[in-house]
């Protein structure tokens, strides 16, 4: 949610940032309209409210009198004014009534409008971004004398993909990761995990389904609820990255500044239904249903949230370095931008088979976009206030898996690892495809 008082002092700063990501400016004229009918709402039932309060305390003392000395002219007074009392009580229920009404509509309305976007972000859709850097040199296989191969077909030759039994057991975009391609994620995951341990984050082990609140508060059932799985006899979802619980985590809390930044790494499964991606990916693990990721999240003063945007990306790129894979920056365009994000960067690696780049890791500075929804503040000696919250993709597994197989294969089909995931592979340099077990009773 954005600062109300932004609306009510400068509304057009939103409908500008509305026509940036290409949705509707009318959106906050409605919004305007809403809030002051909801305030003037509220103020009509506080009015009425405190004229009860007074009539009250005139009744009280009455009362008493009327007890130690009663009169029927006491007894009249008294009587009228329970009469008013009694009208005014139905007044200031139906006040009331109309006032939560009102703000439930400004609420609901709030829930449609994104974050404001930063105006350094390229405006524009997809297409639009801006290329900030590009680290490393794609191979030149047609130099080493063979064809690239695609992740899938590597995959299935060293038995470390199975998308055929993926698919006989879940449907199509689901996949096992068997024997070296397992241990590769796990791989990943260790270093993963050492990296942000080593920079601070506190690791943790998310829940996979949340209420709501929790997803309504990240800004996850708004444009991007055609992809969130819903389990509707709990009224849960399944999550789309561990952001949203990590996100929900001190929700409704008051979290002291001398304790900030807060960095948390967040290990989870996330569940995507891919909606309109018909067509797109069809084959392999870059699209996919179900998929593991290590996400990190992080609560600072709004002062510094800028800079820890520039530090997750800097730990994004040390990641993905370490992994020897070329790849470039780009920062997002307005209308490619989450709801909640302000500004975003995103690494795309290179894919040789496919003669692009394509995304690994993102992360995105939500200013106090989703502090405000999930009504979490931060305490320093001038008071409390809304903290920031900040969030940034440190390993999505098969698209990092995609792009290890691809860019460290051998004409062979084995695939050389990268020098950072040898310890956790037992010192292996390659992955190969496994030697056939002899069968039983066989010389």
């Amino acid at each position: 949610m954005i600062d109300p008082q932004i609306l009510r002092n400068d509304p057009e700063v939103i409908r500008e940032s509305q026509r940036r990501r290409g949705e509707d400016p009318a959106l906050v004229d409605q919004l305007v309209a809403a809030d002051i009918g909801a305030r003037q709402d509220q103020q009509f039932f506080d009015d009425l409210r405190n004229t009860q309060k007074i009539l009250s305390k005139e009744i009280g003392p009455l009362q008493g009198q009327l007890k130690k000395n009663p009169s029927p002219e006491l007894q009249q007074q008294v009587d009228q004014l329970m009469e008013k009392a009694t009208a005014l009580a139905a007044d200031v229920k139906a006040a009331e009534q109309k006032a939560a009404a009102k703000a439930q509509e400004v609420d609901q309305l709030w829930l449609q409008v994104s974050n404001l976007v930063d105006l350094r972000s390229p405006v524009g859709g997809e297409d639009d971004f801006v290329v900030l850097e590009e680290v490393g040199t794609p191979r030149d296989f047609a130099a080493e004398g063979f064809e690239p191969k695609d992740h899938l077909t590597i995959g299935q030759g060293i038995k470390a993909i199975d998308t055929e039994r993926g698919a006989k057991v879940s449907g199509s975009r689901f996949y096992f990761l068997t024997g070296q391609g397992a241990m590769l994620e796990f791989a990943l995951l260790n270093l993963a995990m050492s990296q942000a341990l080593a920079n601070g984050f506190i690791p943790m082990i998310t829940p996979a389904l949340v209420l709501p609140q929790a997803m309504e508060g990240t800004g996850f059932l708004g444009q991007a609820a055609e992809n969130v799985y819903r389990i509707e006899s709990d009224d849960m979802y399944l999550v789309g990255t561990s952001e949203v619980p990590l996100a929900a985590y001190h929700s409704d809390e008051i979290i002291p500044a001398k304790e900030l930044p807060l960095r948390y790494a967040g290990w989870s499964s996330c569940f995507r239904r891919e909606a309109g991606a018909s067509g797109r990916d069809t084959t392999g693990i870059i699209r996919v249903h179900q998929f593991d990721k290590v996400e990190m999240f992080v609560y600072c003063d709004p002062a510094e949230a800028e800079a820890e945007h520039e530090r997750i990306l800097q730990w994004e790129k040390d990641f993905i370095d370490a992994l020897e894979i070329p790849y470039r920056v780009i920062d997002v365009a307005t209308g490619d931008l989450g709801s909640s994000a302000a500004r975003k960067f995103d690494i795309e690696a290179w894919i040789p088979t496919q003669g692009k780049y394509r995304e690994v890791t993102s992360t995105s500075n939500t200013t106090e976009f989703q502090a405000r929804r999930l009504k979490i503040r931060m305490r320093n000696d001038s008071g409390t206030k809304p903290l920031a919250t900040l969030n940034g993709t440190l390993c999505a597994m098969p698209r990092i898996i995609v792009a290890i197989l691809e860019n460290h294969q051998n004409a062979n089909g084995s695939v050389n690892i990268p020098a950072a995931l040898r310890p956790y592979l037992g010192g292996a340099k390659q992955l190969t495809e496994p030697k056939q077990l002899t069968e039983p009773g066989t010389p």
